[in-house]
């Protein structure tokens, strides 16, 4: 008698539906290279010919993840396909194929309830749980976050990639020790985890513990083998800030050209990376050369992509810097018109923050430093509702304190750059803007015997 064949699961033992059992392999490439941040997650697109409809969500999602204007025409083919064979798919693949669909038509608000829902019902679903975190994430909606990965923790604590979901939540929340122990604990998991390695690193620039920051990523550089891009760009990127807080401007530079910039020029994340690093180099004071120019025949060809608010800023800021200003000025406006007919959970962010903020972005650039100030010290109260992490967002900080210091607002700059320095005691980066402040206050030895106290 013929046995009946087990219901296939993946490899978080959730069971799947699949009519070619050897697109299991690539499914599982996905689940996994999903949370770990790897490369091989792209591999789901070689079963695409299962028409599965998990498969062809999975698909989808990956099409989405281009961060493109046109990407919801490539992953809409994947949807329907999958929303078509929907019925005969397990409840939690239901749930997962309907919150993809609700992504791809632009209905955030639905898409987020039901990774909600998925990761109280199914908390080992863990792609699902990390594509929730990541449209939270791309709200502000750090909370949201937390609560995601704390609901699957008590049937997921054996998964590494989990505590670092946790830990990143935890940080982005400003709990600092919670963030530590959770990434500490995904790191004796699996030692590589970069996610977790990656929310450590947001801890030990946050607390100001550069020296300890820079070794343990330099230690951690070597594990970053396999990783997408983004990921691979993205901790790269975090050692380089260590160097450029320290002041090692030169190595900052060598990591720009041969760590940051250049994995996947085309991608959205690496030419954030890019830009928010030359732009940070820059305002430090240091010559980046022609950098900009390479990045900026990328960012000409985004003019038509308004996919995330964060994203928009920086791409208008980075053509700005590369030269391109009347690309940068079209793309306000174009930005403006975007804003006006936004809709979902976002909305207020487009219209209320992002405007004012790109307004800002743009007057910096061009050196109109008083309007630069003025836009942007409005703004940034509001600025954690385009997305970002706290680093990320910092460079728009940075560029507020720079506007203030080029029109002569030397009070306004004082009242937030000497708190920065309490906290930062080790940045160079810092202190050198400390001292070129007190000079212009006429108080070089006021800032001179507080490096004698601090030092």
């Amino acid at each position: 008698m013929t046995q009946p064949q087990a219901t296939p699961t993946d490899s978080l033992g959730n069971p799947v539906t699949l009519d070619d059992p050897a697109s299991l392999g690539p499914l599982n490439d996905f689940v996994e290279g999903f949370i770990a941040c790897e490369a091989r997650c792209v591999n789901v697109l070689q079963a695409v010919h299962d028409k599965s409809p998990l498969v062809q969500a999975y698909a989808a999602a990956l099409h989405m993840f281009a961060e493109t204007g046109d990407a919801p025409d490539q992953a809409r083919p994947f949807i329907e396909q999958a929303e078509a064979q929907s019925a005969r798919s397990t409840e939690r693949e239901q749930r997962f194929i309907a919150a993809v669909g609700a992504w791809v038509r632009g209905d955030l608000a639905r898409a987020v309830a039901l990774h909600e829902e998925q990761a109280r019902l199914f908390p080992r679903d863990l792609a699902s749980l990390k594509l929730g975190q990541y449209h939270l994430f791309n709200q502000g909606q750090s909370p949201g976050m937390l609560r995601l990965a704390l609901a699957a923790l008590p049937d997921a604590a054996d998964v590494p990639y989990l505590h670092g979901m946790a830990a990143f939540a935890w940080e982005q929340c400003h709990l600092l020790r919670q963030a530590e122990a959770a990434a500490r604990t995904a790191l004796r998991l699996s030692p590589k985890e970069p996610w977790a390695q990656h929310a450590l690193a947001h801890v030990m620039l946050t607390e100001g513990r550069l020296e300890e920051g820079r070794g343990f990523m330099r230690e951690a550089s070597a594990s970053w083998v396999g990783l997408n891009s983004f990921m691979q760009t993205h901790n790269w990127w975090h050692l380089a800030l260590f160097e450029l807080e320290r002041g090692d401007m030169a190595e900052t530079l060598r990591l720009f050209d041969e760590q940051v910039w250049g994995v996947m020029k085309d991608y959205s994340q690496d030419q954030i990376n890019a830009i928010s690093l030359l732009a940070r180099l820059e305002l430090a004071g240091v010559d980046v050369g022609a950098r900009w120019q390479d990045l900026g025949q990328h960012l000409l060809h985004r003019a038509s992509d308004h996919v995330l608010p964060f994203l928009d800023l920086q791409y208008l800021y980075g053509l700005a810097r590369a030269g391109h200003l009347p690309e940068a000025r079209q793309r306000l406006q174009a930005l403006r018109c975007h804003a006006e007919q936004a809709t979902g959970p976002l909305r207020p962010a487009w219209q209320e923050v992002a405007v004012p903020a790109a307004e800002a972005l743009l007057a910096h650039a061009e050196g109109q430093y008083e309007c630069s100030a003025q836009g942007l010290g409005q703004a940034l109260p509001r600025l954690v509702e385009i997305g970002g992490s706290h680093a990320q967002r910092d460079l728009f900080a940075q560029i507020h304190l720079d506007a203030l210091r080029r029109s002569g607002h030397w009070v306004g700059a004082q009242n937030l750059l000497q708190p920065l320095c309490n906290q930062q005691p080790e940045s160079r980066r810092l202190a050198a803007q400390a001292r070129s402040l007190y000079e212009d206050l006429g108080l070089a030895a006021v800032n001179a015997q507080t490096n004698a106290m601090t030092g």
